[in-house]
C-alpha cells in the first residue's frame, strides 16, 4: 500500500500565489483600473463639453438666423415704405403740376390774347398805310 505523506510545498505555493495576487492587485490591477476610470471620466467630461459646445453653437446659429430673418423683414418693410413714400411724392408732384397746368394755360391764353391784340393794332395801322399806298400806286396819284 502506498501512503501519502502530506506535502507542504503545495500549501506554500498556494500562499505564495495568494500573496502574489494580493501584491499584483495593489501594484498593478488597481492602478490600471484607476487609470482606466480617469480616462473614462475624461472622455465623459470631453463628451459633455462637446455636447454643451454643440448646443451653444446651435443656439447661436439659431439666434443668428433669427436676427437675419428679422433684418430681412425690416429691410423689406423699409423698402416698401421707401417705395410708398416715393409714390406719394410722385403723386404730390403730379397733382401740383396738374393744378398748375390750368393756371399756366390761362396765363398763356392771356398772353396770346394780348399779343393778338397788339398784332391787330399793328396790322390795323399798317393796313391803312398799305391800303393808301396800294391805292396811290393803282391810281397813280396821291389819295388822302
Amino acid at each position: 500500500m502506498v501512503t501519502v505523506i502530506p506535502d507542504y510545498t503545495m500549501l506554500i505555493q498556494m500562499v505564495i500565489f495568494l500573496a502574489l495576487v494580493f501584491v499584483l492587485n495593489i501594484l498593478l490591477y488597481k492602478p490600471i483600473l484607476s487609470i482606466i476610470d480617469r480616462r473614462k471620466k475624461q472622455l465623459e467630461e470631453s463628451e459633455n463639453e462637446i455636447k454643451l459646445f454643440n448646443e451653444s453653437v446651435e443656439k447661436r446659429v439659431a439666434e443668428y438666423e433669427e436676427k437675419l430673418k428679422q433684418a430681412k423683414v425690416k429691410a423689406t418693410e423699409a423698402k416698401k415704405e421707401i417705395i410708398q413714400e416715393g409714390a406719394n411724392q410722385a403723386k404730390n408732384i403730379v397733382d401740383v403740376v396738374r393744378n398748375e397746368i390750368p393756371v399756366m394755360a390761362r396765363e398763356f391764353q392771356q398772353k396770346m390774347d394780348k399779343e393778338v391784340e397788339k398784332a391787330k393794332l399793328i396790322l390795323d395801322s399798317h393796313s391803312q398805310e398799305l391800303s393808301v399806298q396800294i391805292a396811290q400806286k393803282v391810281l397813280g396819284r396821291s389819295v388822302q
